[in-house]
C-alpha cells in the first residue's frame, strides 16, 4: 500500500479516476450516470449524477473494504486518534446501534442516561439489551437535562456489576459534557465498555480548548456525526474503536443493518470532509467558537434571553461545555423556546436547529459568518420587543424521571393497544414519543405513563412541538400493553 498523509483523499482520488475512464455501465443504478432521469440531473447537476454509482473493484465495497475505502477509514483513524473508524451511511443512528450492538447481546445490560436519543433505545429493541437509567443531572432553572454524576454511574455499576458497557452522551445536545474520562477509568476497572454518543462532538477532535473527545481519553467506541459540525453530506458518518475490540466482529454487526449499496455521494463526503479537517480542523472550530462567544455576548446584552456557557460548569454533571453550542434560554420573555424557534422561521426566514419547551438551539458549524449571526441577534431583539408577555404559567421541567416496568425489546412487541391520552394514566407505554429534534424520547416502550408525563406531552402539543414516535400521527392516542 502507497504511503497516505491527511492530504491523501483515497475515495475521492479514486472516483476521479473512474470518471476519466469513460467506462460504458451496464450495472446498477438505473439512472446511468444521470442519463435516465434528465430531471434529476438537472436538479441535483451533473457532476453528482456521474459519481453516483456501484461498488465495484476500482471503487471497493463498503461492506467489506479491501482497497480505497479502507485506506481511506484508516486516514479517518489516525485523523481522529482511533485504532480504527468504519465509514457509516445510515446515519449516526446505525453508528449507535452498531455501538450497543457490538457490546450487547440479549438480555445484557448497558449503563446509560435517560436523555439518551431515540437511536440508543431502538438499538435495544432490535437486540433485547436491558437498559440500566442513569438519571442526568436536572439544572431547574434551564429545565435542560445535564450530564451523569460520577457517584451516581458508579453506584449503577456497583448495583449492577454484570453489566457489560457504559454509554455516555458526549456533549448532550445543548453542549453539557459529563466527566469522560473519570466514568471511562472506572467502567473499564469493572470490566466495562464505555461507548459514546458524539453525534454532537465532532469538532473535540480537532478544535483546540474544547472538551475531551472520546478517544483521547481511550473510550471503547464513539458515534460521530460528521455530517453535523464536520461539513460531510447529511446521513453520512463514522463509527470509532479503540483498545481490543474486534474489528470484524464490529463490521459483521454494522453489516446486519447498514445498505450493501454505500452511497459513494456520502462515502466521498466523509473522505474529503475528514481531510478537510485535520488539515485545517484547529483554525475552523476556532472561528466557530469565536462565533458563538460573539453572538452569545450579543443576545446576552439583549436582556430577557441567557445565552449560557462554561459559567455552568460544576465538576460532576457538567464537568465541561462545548463553547460552540449557542443555547439560548427563552423563558423570561414568556415564550417557550418551540414558539420562538416557529417565530423566527414563520417571520425572519432564519431556521434555527431546535426549540423545545423552554430553549432554543442555534447550530453554528464550519459554514456561518458573522452577517448571519447579527440578522439572528437582531431577530431576536425584536421577538422580545413584539411578543414578550408575562412567563406565568410556563413549564420549564425538562426532564422526567422515567419510571421502567418492562424492557423495551419486551413492551414494544408486546400486545398492545391505541389508548387515549386521557385513559393512559398509569398504564405502560408500548411505543416512544418524542418531540424532534431532539429525538430523545419523553416515554420510551416499557415505562409507566405518569400525570407528570401526560402534562408534558399536553404542554408540547398546544405550544407546537413536533411530536413523534406513535401510531397515531395527531399523538391523540399511545399504544399501551394489554394488561
Amino acid at each position: 500500500m502507497t504511503h497516505l498523509t491527511q492530504e491523501s483523499a483515497p475515495v475521492l482520488e479514486a472516483l476521479n479516476r473512474y470518471k476519466s475512464m469513460r467506462v460504458v455501465p451496464f450495472d446498477v443504478p438505473g439512472h446511468k450516470r444521470g442519463k435516465g432521469n434528465r430531471e434529476l440531473t438537472e436538479f441535483l447537476g451533473e457532476k453528482c449524477l456521474t459519481v453516483d454509482v456501484n461498488s465495484m473493484k476500482p471503487l471497493d465495497n463498503l461492506c467489506h473494504p479491501v482497497s480505497v475505502i479502507k485506506e481511506a477509514e484508516e486516514l479517518a483513524a489516525a485523523a481522529f486518534g482511533a485504532r480504527h473508524a468504519f465509514f457509516m451511511v445510515n446515519g449516526t443512528t446505525s453508528a449507535v446501534q452498531s455501538m450497543v450492538m457490538s457490546a450487547c447481546k440479549r438480555g445484557e445490560k448497558i449503563i446509560m442516561p435517560r436523555n439518551v436519543h431515540r437511536s440508543a433505545i431502538n438499538a435495544l429493541i432490535l437486540s433485547g439489551a436491558i437498559p440500566v437509567y442513569v438519571n442526568p443531572g436536572v439544572n431547574k432553572e434551564l429545565g435542560i437535562s445535564l450530564g451523569m454524576s460520577l457517584s451516581d454511574v458508579e453506584q449503577a455499576i456497583l448495583e449492577n456489576p454484570d453489566a457489560k458497557a457504559v454509554l455516555v452522551n458526549n456533549p448532550t445536545y445543548y453542549g453539557v459534557c459529563s466527566d469522560l474520562k473519570a466514568i471511562t477509568e472506572l467502567a473499564h476497572k469493572h470490566n466495562m465498555l464505555v461507548l459514546a454518543d458524539e453525534a454532537h462532538g465532532t469538532h473535540f477532535y480537532f478544535g483546540e480548548g474544547l472538551p475531551a473527545s472520546a478517544m483521547s481519553v481511550g473510550a471503547d467506541m464513539a458515534a460521530v456525526s460528521m455530517h453535523k459540525s464536520g461539513g460531510s453530506l447529511t446521513q453520512s458518518s463514522l463509527l470509532l474503536v479503540n483498545n481490543e475490540l474486534s474489528e470484524g466482529y464490529v463490521r459483521q454487526i454494522i453489516n446486519l443493518t447498514q445498505t450493501t449499496s454505500g452511497s459513494y455521494l456520502l462515502i466521498s463526503s466523509l473522505d474529503i470532509s475528514r481531510r478537510n479537517l485535520a488539515l485545517r480542523g484547529r483554525e475552523i472550530f476556532k472561528k466557530v467558537g469565536e462565533m458563538a462567544e460573539y453572538a452569545r455576548a450579543e443576545i446576552n446584552q439583549i436582556g430577557g434571553y441567557y445565552a449560557y456557557s462554561r459559567e455552568l460548569i460544576n465538576g460532576d454533571s457538567v464537568y465541561d461545555f462545548d463553547v460552540t453550542k449557542l443555547s439560548i434560554l427563552t423563558l423570561d420573555i414568556g415564550l417557550a423556546g418551540i414558539e420562538v424557534y416557529d417565530i423566527l422561521r414563520d417571520e425572519y426566514d432564519i431556521q434555527i436547529e431546535f426549540g423545545d419547551i423552554g430553549n432554543i438551539l442555534a447550530y453554528i458549524s464550519i459554514g456561518d459568518r458573522i452577517l448571519d449571526l447579527e440578522r439572528l441577534v437582531s431577530a431576536l431583539s425584536e421577538i422580545k420587543r413584539r411578543y414578550a408577555k408575562d412567563r406565568t404559567g410556563m413549564l420549564s421541567q425538562e426532564y422526567i424521571r422515567p419510571q421502567v416496568v418492562l424492557g423495551p425489546q419486551e413492551a414494544f412487541y408486546a400486545e398492545s393497544e391505541p389508548t387515549p391520552l386521557d385513559q393512559s394514566l398509569g398504564r405502560i407505554c408500548g411505543e416512544f414519543v418524542m418531540c424532534y429534534p431532539p429525538g430523545i424520547p419523553i416515554l420510551a416502550p416499557g415505562e409507566k405513563i405518569t400525570a407528570e408525563v401526560l402534562e408534558y406531552i399536553k404542554y408540547a402539543k398546544e405550544k407546537g412541538c413536533f411530536l413523534t414516535g406513535t401510531q397515531d400521527s395527531l399523538v391523540n392516542k399511545i399504544q399501551t400493553v394489554k394488561e
